[in-house]
């Protein structure tokens, strides 16, 4: 390899925007339709599949047929919308959960 060549993708690399890298981040999901005993590994499995996702846990409150997923994720490869579309896909409605602020 030519010394402008390895001079040229060194400049590359340092000049990538940090934003390239992505960074974890979590988000917390109500998924709906999701009251039988089988339904919260289904959507914790479906979520788990998404690519960039890191983990998932599925709780349930008070055998309610939402179920409240928490996922940590790589926002370089995937995001809030793609983790719902999964879920939608598969039956399961979702969205980002409110605050309990507001």
């Amino acid at each position: 390899m030519n010394k402008r060549a390895v001079i040229g993708i060194a400049i590359g690399l340092l000049l990538s925007p940090a934003g390239a890298f992505g960074a974890d981040t979590t988000v917390v999901l109500t998924v709906h339709h999701a009251g039988c005993v089988l339904c919260g590994p289904i959507v914790k499995r479906t979520l788990s599949e998404v690519k960039g996702v890191r983990s998932v846990a599925v709780s349930q409150a008070n055998g309610d047929a939402d179920v409240s997923a928490t996922v940590n994720y790589d926002s370089a490869e995937t995001s809030p919308a793609a983790m719902i579309k999964a879920t939608t896909d598969h039956g399961y409605p979702a969205e980002v959960a409110k605050s309990p602020q507001g």
